[in-house]
């Protein structure tokens, strides 16, 4: 589903991602690792065409999406969510999925219902403002706003940050609920835990570069993702 082959981007001058190398198959989870600066969330705005891709190439679905505007990415179905959750705090909660929708026009409605049978929580507090939630409740509003815009990629940057570990819990029960229903998954994340729940295949980034890949289970377990969070 999602090739992306000797990548390289960054911001202005600086250089970031160095001849990335990465694959999502359908329905497939990935997770990519690194320490802070390894360039995990340069990666996913490069995906998401936030940035520019200088050099390689990113295809999705088999068509080369690298000069492909950010709401074209959308609509093809590569769908992130940022980092730090970012939800619209003076609106509802119903308003915040309503706005992850807008590109399906009159079907959000539909997939408003889906959103609320997959998370009961979220209409519970469907009129509740956003930013009265706690952290783990906007986490999961952030999930289900990227999966009003039904997603075939579901892009993921560190989405357990500041989470308790109760919140945690939640957000990789909902990721393997979504995985289930066929949404490709690429994680961004450091909690060793959730990598593990979540990934199928792993990558672990080194200033900017791809250091190593394998199956999850393996990697994780490794030296090498313990080198390089301690910088060796």
């Amino acid at each position: 589903m999602l090739e992306i082959e000797e990548l390289s981007a960054g911001y202005d001058r600086l250089e970031v991602l160095r001849g990335v190398n990465i694959t999502v198959a359908d329905g497939g989870s990935v997770v990519v690792m690194g320490a802070n600066g390894a360039g995990k969330s340069t990666l996913c705005r490069a995906i998401s065409g936030l940035i520019e891709c200088r050099r390689g190439a990113i295809r999705f679905d088999g068509a080369d999406i690298s000069r492909v505007g950010t709401s074209e990415r959308v609509r093809r179905g590569i769908v992130q969510v940022p980092e730090g959750r970012q939800v619209f705090p003076q609106m509802t909660v119903k308003e915040n999925l309503r706005l992850g929708g807008w590109i399906h026009g009159k079907a959000k409605e539909a997939a408003l219902r889906e959103i609320y049978d997959l998370f009961p929580r979220l209409e519970e507090r469907q009129g509740q403002n956003a930013g009265l939630l706690s952290g783990g409740e906007q986490q999961l509003l952030a999930l289900g706003r990227a999966m009003m815009g039904r997603p075939k990629l579901l892009l993921l940057d560190e989405p357990t940050q500041g989470l308790s570990p109760v919140a945690i819990e939640q957000v990789a029960e909902a990721l393997i609920s979504i995985g289930r229903r066929g949404v490709s998954i690429l994680l961004v994340e450091q909690n060793l835990a959730l990598a593990e729940a979540v990934g199928r295949y792993a990558y672990v980034l080194e200033t900017g570069r791809c250091a190593a890949e394998g199956p999850a289970a393996e990697l994780l377990s490794s030296d090498v993702v313990a080198a390089s969070y301690l910088g060796h």
